[in-house]
């Protein structure tokens, strides 16, 4: 399940449609009582892009749950959508009938303004579409579109050209008019876990036969679909594979060299922080620590569902306490804020971007519930179920890239906290002992980048005395 927002924000209210258009009558109107004036709420009111997230600015529809002329009630899901991390169910606020949808699956609007019109009554749904249409068309004529002909491919073979010059417009348009949940071509009918399967299982949905209400393509019409295509013979795959490695282009290969590919809702919003993160004086610091100790204790619970990354949280958020300057922030340019919480964010790739769900007071949390916790966030953060509090709530990061062999790199500081921590890998290495001799220890390298305009360099310097020494004898991290 998507996370869920209510739609009280997004629909007009009664105030606000007063505002926007007060002698409509199609909008509102005005009763005479014993008390004088009273307001008749609309019967038509537009459903507007919702703000999921403090820095959102648009969203994308990621499906509709409901179709058009579906009746609605208070609190019922209506449509999916992606804010900057994660996937929404958004609620109707009003009871009614979906009348009009301005914006389709896959597109995009911009925070309040209209995907769509909902009706009070069945009467007022034509009227409604009638409004769809002329906003439609006047966004059409003020930025119009070439839709008669298809994109070639940008660098067709003469192999694909000689074999089937046409084929890609006709499969098209075979497969859009067929489709029984497509309404007429103009997209697709499918619950939001359908499409996520979908996603999962490279099935593509305008393939698949719907067996839901009015058409709709559900989860086990996507499972059906994938067992009868694993079914088709290997030959034919080979064949497949044979046929585009003649093409010069690899097998398996979905990238279109060459093309420019714009961003991701996701992407957008990692693009902004890391602007905006160029605006901060930042320094950095590293720092060799010992890891023979903690990978001996790591080995001990592992099997207890104990996570490295919850190690590593709990120890940076141990040292954190002593150090609380280096958990502070600076929003404002004017003063910083001592965080009253230590919430440890972990940089996670993820398809399409990077998130970081946060560890919430890590200082406090046993290690057995903070790596289950983790595990937790971890699954909710790669099915983009994510709520806002749980990854923009961090005070201190954590970017970890040992598992990938990396020794040491710098990370940028997220916009909003006072410092990042890099983390290496674990390495064998001779070192020199006390005694004078040579031996040999595991070691990992670490970097933080800071803000210089609350955190010095002897701050770092004394957190990371502290970091070290808890990692070395970490006898504290179990409790």
């Amino acid at each position: 399940m998507s996370n869920v927002v209510n739609l009280s924000s997004s629909f007009l209210s009664s105030s606000t449609a007063l505002r926007r258009s007060p002698s409509n009558p199609q909008m509102c109107f005005y009763r005479r009582g014993k008390c004088g004036k009273t307001l008749i709420q609309a019967k038509i009111r537009e459903i507007f892009m919702p703000a999921l997230s403090s820095t959102m600015t648009e969203g994308k529809i990621v499906s509709w749950i409901k179709s058009e002329g579906d009746k609605l009630s208070k609190g019922e899901s209506v449509v999916v959508v992606e804010s900057d991390k994660a996937d929404m169910d958004v609620e109707t606020f009003y009871d009614g009938y979906l009348a009009a949808i301005m914006v389709e699956e896959g597109g995009t609007a911009a925070v309040g303004s209209a995907i769509a019109f909902l009706a009070e009554t069945e009467d007022e749904i034509s009227e409604a579409k009638s409004k769809a249409s002329s906003a439609s068309s006047s966004t059409l004529e003020a930025s119009p579109a070439p839709v008669t002909a298809p994109a070639p491919s940008p660098t067709p073979t003469p192999a694909q050209v000689a074999a089937a010059p046409s084929a890609p417009v006709k499969v098209l348009v075979k497969s859009a008019s067929a489709h029984p949940a497509s309404e007429g071509g103009k997209r697709i009918v499918a619950s939001p876990y359908a499409k996520k399967l979908a996603a999962e299982l490279n099935v593509d949905l305008w393939e698949v036969v719907g067996t839901g209400p009015l058409g709709r393509i559900v989860a086990k019409d996507v499972e059906a679909y994938a067992a009868a295509a694993a079914k088709v013979p290997a030959a034919a795959a080979a064949s497949a594979s044979a046929s585009i490695s003649n093409a010069g282009s690899p097998a398996g290969s979905v990238i279109e060299l060459g093309t420019a590919v714009p961003f991701t809702t996701m992407q957008g919003a990692v693009c902004r922080n890391m602007n905006e993160s160029l605006t901060v004086p930042t320094f950095r610091v590293g720092y060799t620590i010992n890891t023979d100790a903690l990978d001996a204790l790591y080995k001990q619970i592992k099997s207890k569902g104990v996570t490295m990354t919850a190690l590593l949280a709990k120890a940076t958020a141990l040292a954190l306490v002593k150090h609380p300057v280096v958990n502070s922030s600076c929003r404002d340019g004017n003063s910083f804020t001592y965080n009253s919480s230590i919430n440890i964010a972990v940089a996670v790739a993820i398809d399409g971007g990077l998130i970081t769900p946060v560890l919430q007071e890590a200082d406090k949390v046993d290690i057995y519930s903070l790596s289950r916790k983790w595990k937790e966030l971890v699954d909710k953060a790669r099915a983009k179920q994510l709520q806002p509090n749980e990854y923009n709530s961090g005070t201190f990061t954590l970017s970890n890239l040992g598992m990938f062999g990396v020794d040491r790199f710098d990370a940028i500081l997220p916009p909003g906290t006072g410092a990042i921590m890099a983390v290496g890998a674990s390495q064998p290495t001779l070192v020199g002992t006390k005694d004078g001799r040579i031996g040999l220890k595991t070691q990992m390298q670490v970097n933080v980048t800071a803000d210089h305009r609350i955190i010095y360099g002897a701050d770092l310097a004394a957190f990371l005395q502290t970091l070290a020494s808890i990692i070395e004898d970490p006898k504290d991290l179990t409790f």
